[in-house]
């Protein structure tokens, strides 16, 4: 048991290894293979992770940090005294992640061999969601800010080649999937500037990236209670053995074994074991859990503590961090660290001011909707904010900021919702809306209302997106079928995700349809669905929170689960109830088994998940206590997340809220069904009831505008910028810098000045120079050749005259001498 932690590089590695294949092979492997070795790696590193919940479940929630193989000292440079290891975690936070990605993922992978059946890139796209779940892994499985970072580049990276994976699409169809791909990258980019200015701005602070070091212990409350609860049942803490103090980290140096509810750290280097308390004598067998040896971080330098701890420890020491110039104080430090990491979130995480490139999202096929939607990249920032729950626990300025800012986009895209015809845009703005709810509940301190409303909506979600899908097939064979039957090919604009080419769906498809109705039940929150447990918590949380902040959060994400109940029976009534509108509808039928199973499975979790964070005084909502008994007591998901996460808590059930927000879904699906039932769902001129009633027009139109979202940014920030970037292109580049500066400029003064050095210099001067020596040397020699007669006579003399010459010469000083 105690070595199932080492199995955690497997779930990175399995994944890694089907994308490779696929890549590489999977064209040769043809399509079925292609699909089950991608399905099956996504299944593979899913029971990886069962096994490490196992290990966590079987040793009190104890965390370990694993060095992977081969991998040993990812980033250390001596001179300056960095070390950067690539360790990875496995906690309760990171094992819940670990098992919604795969979990989810492995569901959507086996859809997707039914979806994708045909495609000519098949091979190529259960490669790219290989790696996809290999990047989110990466990011949940990390035990270091930067680790986080390489996988959050990489599902960004992964987003646009997914969303723009149809890119060749006729009719300019694929030029707009390659938009919403390059948008995606874009936003993405900009939260990710945040994202490393946050970074940047903790290893200045803290010296490290590290979550935690081996030793910490992360939820203090947490590690007490353990220790009591242990003593209590097994007598006195037993001291360690002499030098056996836990896990021994990379450098050899001995840690306790409590740390940070990591009071077993496995063998992280080299096959060193370290028990976490002296070993039974011979012949005896130790009963129960080892007893961790600390339950506090005082016996822990602060140099020696990871960014969370650390943090703490200088909070309380009222520590400044020196930026040169410039000391602030710790406090003032959390608050621009959270504010630079909230804004990495907006990007990845869909929320105002950057959520405007997840409707584009739909551009890819409907498997990677799902996975982004529901399973991976926009979880990530949700996740990263309750990982880093230490520090906006103590940042209250940007606390309060979060909140307002999940709220409103949960208000704002619930509001979208309502005025859209694409069946898929309409579960993205969704989605939007409800990592608004999970943003909000991290403001208000809600980090494990958070994550629970984070893992039922990854059902849920993941459901509603495939059953989409499904509907789309269907209605796209019924098209095909129609096409072909009656041979007219002239309807080429057939949209077959626009809902107003639906109706009656609910007879053609019925498994889908009560699948689908399972999974909008369970979004809307009504009870007994994961939705109504997991949105409740948020929303008492709101109220307990007692300050003026949460009662303004609890209003808007009241209204905004009623918007939610709203357009999610508007899409009902549009899709499966009434007449078919087309003829594409009349013929649709039902999808294949390989896409059927996964709705069947994802419908099962989507009714009885929200069972396993039950509150305890919730009374007759829990079934009289039949599943709070089954698993395991009350709010038993919330009491996973305390060792690893420091200020999980546990609200109380709020009967009174619980009853408000129900009352007023079920009161929102029953408008709904008055204006769009009994054929209602769209007008004879094919728009919506709304839009025809006068009082009602402008709410509808607003809506379906998006808010004028889009259009803002166009107009504000995406025309100046391409409007700047024209002029330096054209005007600056090409005109002035080109044209004018270097034709004009350098290409005539070069020219003037070659002219120049051409001719009078070269042709004048150097070449009359030249000419001049030849013509010179030409008429000497002219001259001297007349002397050249041909007769001996005239040499003889030339001779003797000569000599007389040199006589005279060498007898020329002697005469002047006298001598």
């Amino acid at each position: 048991m105690e070595n199932l932690p080492q199995l955690v590089p497997l779930v990175v590695f399995i994944p890694l290894v089907g994308m490779i294949i696929n890549l590489l092979w999977g064209a040769r492997l043809g399509e079925q293979w292609a699909g089950w070795i991608g399905s099956g790696a996504a299944i593979l590193s899913f029971l990886v992770s069962f096994l490490l919940l196992t290990y966590l479940t079987g040793s009190n929630y104890q965390s370990v940090v694993v060095n992977p193989p081969f991998l040993d000292g990812w980033l250390s440079i001596g001179s300056i005294n960095l070390e950067i290891p690539w360790q990875q975690r496995v906690d309760t936070l990171s094992v819940t992640m670990m098992l919604v990605v795969t979990g989810v993922g492995s569901l959507i992978h086996i859809y997707a061999i039914g979806y994708m059946h045909g495609d000519e890139r098949f091979p190529r796209f259960f490669a790219f969601l290989n790696m996809f779940l290999v990047f989110m892994l990466i990011l949940v499985t990390g035990n270091n800010f930067l680790m986080m970072f390489v996988g959050w580049e990489g599902v960004g990276l992964c987003s646009y080649l997914l969303i723009g994976f149809w890119f060749d699409k006729a009719k300019g169809v694929g030029w707009k999937n390659s938009l919403a791909a390059r948008k995606a990258m874009i936003l993405n980019r900009i939260g990710d500037f945040g994202m490393l200015m946050g970074i940047f701005l903790i290893f200045w602070t803290f010296g490290t990236l590290d979550y935690y070091k081996p030793g910490e212990i992360a939820n203090v409350e947490y590690q007490e209670h353990l220790v009591a609860q242990l003593t209590g049942e097994h007598g006195e803490a037993a001291a360690p053995a002499e030098g056996e103090h836990g896990a021994t980290t990379t450098e050899g140096e001995a840690a306790a074994p409590a740390a940070e509810g990591e009071h077993t750290e496995a063998p992280v280097a080299e096959g060193e074991h370290g028990e976490a308390a002296a070993p039974a004598a011979e012949g005896e067998h130790a009963v129960g859990p080892a007893i961790p040896e600390y339950v506090n971080n005082d016996h822990i330098a602060t140099d020696q503590l990871g960014v969370f701890g650390k943090a703490q420890r200088m909070l309380e020491d009222g520590a400044e961090v020196n930026f040169g110039v410039v000391s602030l104080p710790i406090e003032t430090v959390l608050v621009l660290i959270t504010l630079f990491l909230l804004l990495g979130a907006t990007g990845k995480s869909a929320q105002i001011p950057l959520f405007v490139w997840l409707p584009d999202a739909m551009a890819g096929p409907t498997p990677v909707s799902a996975l982004i939607h529901a399973a991976t990249m926009v979880t990530a920032g949700v996740y990263m904010m309750v990982r880093s729950n230490v520090l906006y626990h103590n940042a209250e300025t940007t606390s309060l900021v979060v909140a307002l800012i999940g709220a409103t986009t949960a208000l704002a895209a619930g509001y979208i919702a309502i005025g859209q015809w694409d069946i898929k845009r309409v579960l993205a703005y969704s989605t939007i809306s409800q990592l608004g709810f999970m943003v909000a509940a991290v403001g208000i301190g809600a980090y494990g209302a958070a994550m629970f409303h984070l893992v039922t909506h990854a059902f849920f979600k993941a459901l509603l997106f495939l059953g989409s899908g499904s509907v789309i097939h269907g209605v796209e064979h019924g098209h095909h079928d129609v096409s072909h039957g009656h041979d007219h090919h002239h309807d080429h604009d057939f949209d077959p995700q626009d809902m107003r080419n639906m109706g009656g769906l609910r007879n053609k498809m019925p498994i889908t349809f009560l699948t689908y109705l399972v999974g909008t039940l369970a979004l809307a929150g009504i009870w007994p669905f994961a939705g109504f447990w997991s949105k409740d918590e948020i929303l008492a949380d709101a109220w307990l929170s007692n300050t003026a902040g949460g009662y303004v959060v609890l209003a808007m994400l009241v209204i905004a689960a009623a918007f939610t109940a709203f357009y999610m029976w508007r899409q009902i009534e549009m899709v499966f109830f009434g007449k078919p509108r087309t003829e594409a509808a009349e013929h649709a039928h039902e999808s294949t088994p390989a896409m059927l199973w996964p709705l069947v499975i994802l419908a099962f979790f989507a009714l009885l998940a929200g069972f396993y964070n039950v509150p305890a005084n919730a009374g007759p909502f829990t079934i009289f206590g039949f599943f709070e008994w089954l698993f395991g007591g009350a709010h038993s998901f919330t009491v996973f997340l305390e060792p690893s996460v420091a200020y999980a808590h546990a609200g109380e059930f709020q009967g009174g809220i619980a009853a408000v927000a129900l009352i007023l879904a079920l009161g929102a699906i029953l408008l709904a069904r008055r204006v769009y039932g009994d054929n209602k769902s769209v007008t004879a001129d094919n728009t919506d009831p709304l839009y025809v009633n006068p009082a009602t027009r402008q709410i509808w139109s607003l809506a379906n505008a998006r808010l004028y979202w889009d259009e803002t940014y166009n107009r504000l920030l995406e025309q100046p910028f391409n409007a700047i970037g024209n002029f330096l292109a054209h005007t600056l580049d090409w005109t002035f810098w080109h044209d004018y500066v270097h034709e004009k400029v350098v290409g005539r003064g070069f020219n003037a000045l070659g002219d120049l050095l051409s001719s009078p210099v070269d042709l004048g001067i150097i070449d009359g120079i030249v000419n001049g020596l030849g013509r010179l040397v030409s008429w000497l020699a002219g001259g001297l050749r007349r002397i050249q007669t041909g007769y001996v006579r005239t040499y003889a003399i030339t001779l003797l005259l000569g000599v007389v010459l040199v006589i005279i010469i060498l007898l020329l000083p002697m005469l002047q001498s006298g001598s």
